[in-house]
């Protein structure tokens, strides 16, 4: 079995930037905040596609650009970005398939910042 990994990179200076704006706790407290808002609404997204919903779930994974811009997770807003496209084309299979990477690439962003931070920024 082909097993699909997603590489990713968070963009430390985007998190730097917050540390300097926030500080440490008030950094540490929109992370999370937007770690939890990203893992819900890819999962509200895969369910309302799973269920045929694509109007809500294309609102789902819209929201998700901004949010995972926020904070420094570029590649998350790059194919959600995609994935609203191919809803907008209205092509089912590329939807399908790009939503999978968006899932992946998700949970990747979600591991990555969870590893650098420690949630500890």
């Amino acid at each position: 079995m082909l097993r699909q990994t997603e590489s990713v990179r968070v963009d430390g200076t985007r998190l730097d930037d917050l540390v300097a704006q926030l500080g440490p706790s008030g950094a540490e407290n929109v992370v999370c905040r937007t770690l939890e808002e990203v893992a819900v609404r890819l999962s509200h997204a895969e369910r309302c596609h799973r269920e045929g919903r694509i109007d809500d779930m294309r609102r789902a994974v819209r929201s998700l650009v901004a949010i995972s811009g926020q904070i420094g997770m570029h590649a998350l807003a790059r194919v959600a970005s995609d994935v609203v496209a191919c809803a907008d084309n209205g092509d089912a299979i590329a939807m399908a398939a790009t939503l999978a990477r968006l899932l992946r690439v998700g949970e990747a962003c979600l591991d990555e910042l969870c590893d650098t931070s420690g949630v500890t920024i």
